[in-house]
């Protein structure tokens, strides 16, 4: 029909508008013609082996952009731990809508017989919770054998006993993010809400349209690793975290919130309450490693397998987004580049 034809190409005149915006509303980028920054991001020393995409935010714009060979602009890359992050601040629209609170304890009904009851929401964003879990990426580690044998993840976390104090031992768990999905989807409480919640409370807010995350077979979001997104929208992400959970005047998160995530986890002084890690790739159990090479003090970071990570620095108004397949052997820093693109953009 005419009417439904209009509406197509009316759609279609938007997405074409929207393309043609400067990013974050659209994809246009205007370079930096700050020579410095094209010598930081052309230099393979500071990309790193492997690289796939580098994506520099100042000022909210992106001001420069490189990718790997066979990768562009429109290419969706696994984040995989950067997920984790992305998870912690979908709880924080569950938070801001009363239907999960930090202090709630008695998480689920298998825990509630024993000292597992104790564990609350605070210490499982915290990495803290006391549960075992093995993240070593041995022969059959947890990790693995949950990422890639168990059709019900959660359910295969949630399962494991106690082995240390609840909210006094720091221990990185994938099976954590993801029961963490399994609370917030349980907290809307309506089976096809909470599998469109991702897309409508966070990603088409903020614009992210190539974010895609994905589930486990019983339908729980793998909130550990499974989440696919253009470099530009990893960066859009990171620029609402350097923005306090705000986006075009929309607090999507709680106030303070994304403060509350920054802040040093109790039992750990390199990663905070929320997901975020305060050091970057290498320095992970070296509190002030950044601060000491002359990273700003407000620099945090979210990290994933092989080389994925976003640095954000609001006192520099600076997102630096650098994905890529890099093995941790190699030995890469990205915060050689993020220390070098400070100084050029100061």
């Amino acid at each position: 029909t005419g009417k439904a034809r209009r509406t197509s190409l009316r759609a279609a005149a938007s997405a074409l508008a929207q393309e043609d915006a400067f990013w974050p509303d659209g994809e246009r980028v205007d370079a930096s013609q700050n020579p410095e920054v094209a010598k930081i991001v052309d230099d393979s020393a500071m990309a790193g082996p492997g690289m796939r995409a580098i994506v520099v935010v100042k000022n909210g714009r992106v001001v420069a952009e490189r990718y790997g060979d066979g990768y562009s602009a429109k290419t969706p890359l696994l984040g995989w731990s950067m997920t984790k992050t992305v998870n912690a601040a979908i709880v924080g629209t569950l938070v801001r809508d009363g239907k999960l609170a930090l202090d709630n304890k008695g998480l689920f009904t298998s825990w509630k017989a024993d000292g597992r009851a104790a564990i609350s929401l605070a210490d499982m964003m915290a990495m803290s919770s006391g549960l075992e879990f093995n993240e070593d990426y041995g022969d059959v580690a947890d990790v693995t054998r949950m990422l890639y044998l168990e059709p019900d993840m959660a359910g295969f976390a949630e399962a494991k006993p106690l082995t240390g104090e609840v909210g006094k031992v720091f221990s990185y768990s994938s099976g954590t993010a993801v029961m963490l999905s399994r609370l917030w989807q349980d907290a809307i409480g309506d089976k096809p809400k909470a599998l469109a919640w991702p897309r409508t409370a966070l990603f088409e807010p903020l614009g992210m349209h190539s974010a895609v995350l994905e589930t486990d077979e019983q339908g729980t979001f793998v909130g550990s690793s499974y989440l696919y997104a253009t470099a530009h929208d990893w960066a859009r992400f990171g620029q609402f975290l350097l923005q306090g959970g705000t986006w075009n005047g929309n607090q999507i998160l709680p106030a303070g919130f994304v403060d509350w995530m920054r802040e040093p986890a109790p039992a750990s002084k390199v990663y905070g309450k929320g997901q975020l890690w305060i050091e970057g790739p290498g320095d992970e159990d070296k509190p002030g490693a950044g601060a000491a090479v002359g990273l700003p003090k407000d620099a945090v970071w979210m990290e994933g397998h092989d080389g994925q990570t976003v640095a954000i620095i609001p006192s520099e108004q600076l997102v630096v987004v650098r994905l890529g397949l890099t093995p941790a052997k190699l030995g890469y820093r990205p915060q050689t580049m993020v220390g070098a693109l400070v100084k050029a953009l100061h």
